[in-house]
């Protein structure tokens, strides 16, 4: 017994010391990344917030998304409950979240009908924009691949931003949001959200093209989400923003692709070189909020909550595709 027990010492010694040796050598993970406010990012006309995620190690030239959150909401819910967070780890991009402040409106609405607050070089406009370039420059982002999108008044002021910053955003994704100048063409929010504006196409284009005078483009591809049973903002704002950004795009308003995607009827709208330009999702019997997926799956991404619908359908996975994010 005593000779067993000395010829397996060296045996068990080894193994621990291998264990050991493993647990030394083995480095220790970095902190996941965190939502972080960025202040001093220029002279702030709109008095917003800036908020931004950057996954950990992102290297440079990677693209940028801005994301706008709705009324009631905040940076951080919208960041974790519509999955761009999660996405942004698994594709490398980092996310930019503008946030409102009661002081400007008591339901922490982004101002997408205010006068003030949708022009070039104004108010909350002109503070999302300052966002843009103090992002680009810290995490030497890729500026030719910003994208921005948005719920509700967030997607109001996702159209605001193609509009009035055609140059900055590659493209944008509106859910269940509102055609830019849609409040100056109803006379009244209100009068936009439940029933809409009486506009032609040309009308509405030529709100879009009076908001950046003298730009020929190239004018950013438009994604648009909304459900058919959206009673806070009727389903006839994404047929006007169709309408709006077909025109400014020089395209016919006949979808050259209509499918389903995860059972929802969806259309793309091709301009005069082929590229898609404007892209819908009409997300059957979805009311009023961001669709999402929840799980662990490839295309699934978002949490389920107040105005984070589970439709089966992701908006920002589908956004992040169309945009060639992953």
């Amino acid at each position: 017994m005593t000779q067993t027990r000395a010829a397996l010492r060296p045996t068990v010694l080894t193994a621990l010391l291998a264990a050991l040796l493993s647990v030394l050598l083995t480095p220790t993970p970095a902190s996941a990344a965190s939502l972080q406010e960025v202040t001093g990012f220029g002279s702030n006309p709109g008095a917003l917030k800036m908020y931004r995620y950057v996954p950990d190690g992102l290297p440079a030239g990677r693209p940028v998304v801005v994301a706008l959150h709705g009324c009631t909401q905040n940076a951080a819910g919208y960041a974790t409950g519509t999955g761009w967070t999660t996405l942004a780890d698994r594709w490398g991009f980092s996310v930019v979240l503008p946030q409102q402040q009661s002081g400007n409106n008591s339901s922490q609405c982004f101002n997408w009908f205010q006068d003030a607050d949708i022009r070039r070089g104004q108010g909350e406009a002109a503070s999302v924009a300052q966002m843009v370039d103090r992002q680009l420059a810290d995490v030497s982002g890729n500026a030719s691949r910003v994208y921005v999108t948005g719920l509700s008044a967030g997607g109001g002021m996702t159209a605001v931003m193609m509009a009035a910053y055609p140059d900055k955003f590659a493209a944008g994704g509106v859910v269940a949001g509102l055609p830019y100048g849609c409040a100056q063409a109803a006379g009244s929010p209100f009068v936009c959200m439940y029933v809409g504006a009486t506009q032609t196409p040309a009308q509405w284009g030529e709100r879009v093209r009076a908001a950046r005078p003298g730009y020929t483009g190239p004018w950013p591809a438009l994604t648009v989400l909304h459900g058919t049973a959206d009673y806070t903002v009727k389903p006839v704002n994404m047929t006007d923003l169709v309408e709006q950004w077909t025109d400014v795009q020089g395209a016919d308003r006949t979808a050259d692709v209509s499918d389903t995607v995860a059972g929802h009827p969806h259309q793309i709208f091709r301009g005069p070189d082929g590229k898609a330009v404007v892209e819908t999702y009409s997300i059957d019997g979805m009311g009023h909020g961001q669709p999402v997926d929840p799980g662990s799956g490839t295309e699934q991404c978002g949490t389920a909550g107040a105005y984070f619908l589970d439709v089966g359908l992701c908006a920002a996975h589908r956004l992040g595709k169309a945009w060639q994010l992953g």
